[in-house]
């Protein structure tokens, strides 16, 4: 009896233990770690004691997954939160950082904080916040697919057999067919969510062939139903938070920038375009107007400042996000900030500086100071002008050097391998190039980009057309795939919204139109007209974007790697090219090499003239600053600087906000300017020494 009771109480007190266990709060021990000096690869580790298995992970890196206790990939520097739920609901939070290990580190943690706050205000949606617009992502339906499948999978799929009907009701985990392989056999395919099931494909008919160049380039070829959800479901991260495809505030500023004064204009990316070409061909050069280079040399040198590593990886990337339909947005993105380029060249050159010495000082920085005093706007052109100047210098440093620098030293040692750990040699050889080009001045930089851009140009554009050539028999379902997918994208490409934000986003980000970069190289050309430089600035956002972005983006299309998944930027344009000839990458390596270069050298001009806006016009200030620009280029292709690289970045986009406020004041200037400059052209009083009478063929 006594054993009994003993029994007993023992077990009511083991139980009272455990229950007791179960009752205890959430605890949360984190244990940070970095695993070397390089940026962006620590970790936190977290154990957690009490409450009751199995846990969720809530980590504030959206890349972490539920289920992991363990987040990786983590910038050094800055809190990251976790909060952990157990089973029974009951959770706890807590704050977690990795230390900094070398300055680098430190620097990359100081700008991270910078950046978000920066990137919240750029791409801050209006339309959401004031409730018309809902930025969360929810799909409707899942397609049934291949079980991992991947774009480069060297196999037959054929539809084996439908385990459930058309129309047919199916619940989460219900098998829902099965597909036979020929390298893996019978696979069973499973709902993903609770649904009503569509067949797309009748059993028997073979799904994808990676034999059938159709396949290759159709999109969603590996599809053969569909899932309409009981509920539209929210689409997340790895983390749990919800994704969203917001319309950022600074691509409406831009492109209703670019549509407001393609309107103003007339047209003129139309009208004036024959004009424009025959500018830019020497056909109306004036060699005795004041000034330092031709028409096409400040062509040259403003479009290898925007021809660069954005035409390669960032339509890569705008393809792998909003899927083949983003391409026609960049089109149009191009078509609008050709009008964007014409107003903000014109106005560079109409109020130009020149001094004494014969140094050219134009740009945003003039025509927003000057101009404006002309309208009893004296203090806001100030403020304007000072602070597109600073923005300017700081993008000139950063993304117009370091970044070039950078990239350009990846792809030479992905290339190379026997480059790697060469970094700081290839930046000292790079800086001695940009050195000897930039020490001569505009002069010596528009000799350089003049004969540069035509050749890397015609390069990447030879290579391409190789790779659409090879691909020519795709040329009917690429076209279907960028047209289908500009108007009726899915929901995990963004939809509709998404794609046209994702086109719009890359496309104006690539040309430039309406930062006023262009503005500082085009007030340096030698003509007595400003309106006619306005017309040679309107092709640079044509060649960039229309062309060599839309080129990009066919390569990618034709050759299928737009269903590639886990790649972007360079490595995914990179493979298209080799997917026709193994050694294509190469050659765009030294795309990428020069355009890069090209990118540096005009950037160096751009960030030089507003930095002598902010400290003076002496030789010792622009040797300082030329001084400082070449360390960067060693600094850029040395170490990798991530945030600070990126709020860089943002100085570009910065710089649209007073140069645009700018030009729609002046917009009316500009256009009474240009109607003068048509009517006169039309009247055979311009150019009379140039052979004006043949001008009436190129009439806009």
């Amino acid at each position: 009896m006594f054993i009994s009771m003993c029994k007993y109480l023992f077990t009511i007190i083991l139980t009272l233990h455990l229950v007791n266990l179960q009752a205890q709060d959430l605890e949360i021990i984190t244990k940070p770690g970095n695993p070397s000096t390089l940026i962006n690869d620590g970790y936190i580790e977290a154990e957690v004691k009490g409450g009751t298995p199995p846990y969720t992970y809530r980590w504030s890196n959206p890349s972490t997954p539920l289920d992991a206790n363990k987040a990786e990939g983590l910038v050094e520097g800055i809190n990251y939160t976790l909060t952990v739920e157990d089973s029974n609901g009951k959770t706890a939070t807590t704050k977690a950082k990795v230390k900094s290990q070398s300055v680098t580190e430190t620097f990359n943690g100081a700008f991270t904080p910078l950046v978000e706050g920066l990137t919240d205000f750029l791409f801050w949606d209006p339309f959401a916040a004031i409730g018309i617009y809902d930025p969360v992502v929810y799909n409707k339906s899942k397609n049934v697919e291949i079980p991992g499948w991947k774009a480069d999978v060297k196999d037959k799929f054929t539809l084996q057999e439908w385990k459930t009907g058309d129309r047919q009701h199916v619940n989460k985990g219900d098998t829902l067919a099965t597909v036979q392989s020929q390298n893996r056999g019978a696979i069973a395919v499973v709902a993903p969510e609770n649904g009503t099931i569509k067949h797309s494909l009748k059993e028997g008919a073979v799904i994808f062939d990676a034999q059938n160049p159709e396949d290759l380039i159709e999109t969603n070829a590996h599809v053969f139903g569909q899932i309409k959800y009981d509920e539209p479901v929210i689409l997340t991260h790895p983390n749990g938070a919800p994704q969203t495809h917001p319309i950022p505030f600074i691509v409406i500023w831009l492109v209703v920038g670019a549509a407001f004064f393609t309107f103003k204009m007339g047209f003129i990316n139309i009208r004036g375009f024959k004009h424009a070409l025959g500018l830019a061909r020497g056909k109306f050069d004036e060699d005795d107007a004041p000034g330092k280079i031709s028409h096409f040399q400040a062509f040259a040198t403003a479009t290898s400042a925007t021809v660069g590593l954005g035409n390669i990886a960032g339509v890569a990337i705008a393809i792998s996000l909003g899927g083949p339909g983003a391409t026609f947005w960049i089109i149009i993105a191009g078509f609008l900030g050709m009008s964007s380029k014409f107003t903000e060249c014109t106005l560079g050159l109409k109020y130009r500086h020149i001094a004494k010495n014969g140094k050219i000082f134009g740009g945003p920085m003039n025509y927003l100071k000057y101009g404006l005093e002309r309208r009893n706007m004296k203090n806001l052109g100030k403020v304007l002008a000072a602070v597109f100047a600073i923005f300017c210098v700081a993008f000139s440093f950063g993304g117009g050097n370091m970044f070039q620098a950078n990239q350009s030293y990846k792809i030479l040692a992905t290339q190379f391998p026997v480059l790697e750990g060469f970094g700081f040699w290839v930046g000292v050889i790079l800086a001695i190039l940009v050195g000897v080009v930039i020490i001569g001045g505009i002069e010596s930089i528009a000799k350089v980009t003049e004969k540069i851009v035509p050749f890397m140009a015609g390069l990447y554009i030879f290579g391409a057309l190789v790779v659409i050539f090879v691909n020519i028999g795709n040329i009917g379902q690429a076209f279907t795939a960028i047209w289908d997918g500009a108007f009726n994208a899915t929901a995990m490409k963004g939809g509709f919204i998404g794609v046209l934000v994702v086109g719009f986003q890359r496309g104006v980000f690539s040309n430039e139109a309406g930062t006023g970069s262009a503005a500082i190289a085009h007030s340096a050309v030698k003509t007595n007209h400003p309106p006619s430089e306005g017309f040679v600035g309107l092709l640079e956002p044509f060649v960039d974007t229309i062309v060599v972005c839309t080129l990009t983006a066919l390569v990618i299309i034709f050759t299928g790697k737009h269903e590639a998944q886990g790649m972007g930027g360079v490595e995914l344009t990179s493979e298209a090219f080799a997917s026709v000839i193994s050694w294509f990458p190469y050659l765009l390596a030294i795309a990428v090499l020069l355009f890069a270069f090209s990118s540096m050298v005009s950037w160096s001009y751009y960030g030089l003239r507003s930095w002598t806006y902010l400290f003076g016009k002496s030789k010792r200030s622009e040797l300082a600053y030329k001084l400082v620009f070449v360390v960067f280029v060693v600094i850029g292709a040395s170490i990798s600087l991530g945030a600070v690289l990126d709020f860089s970045d943002m100085m570009i986009l910065s710089m649209s906000f007073p140069n645009i406020i700018g030009l729609y004041i002046m917009s009316g200037e500009v256009r009474n300017d240009m109607n003068n400059y048509l009517k006169k052209l039309r009247n055979g009083e311009l150019f009379q020494k140039d052979k004006a009478s043949k001008e009436e063929e190129a009439l806009p």
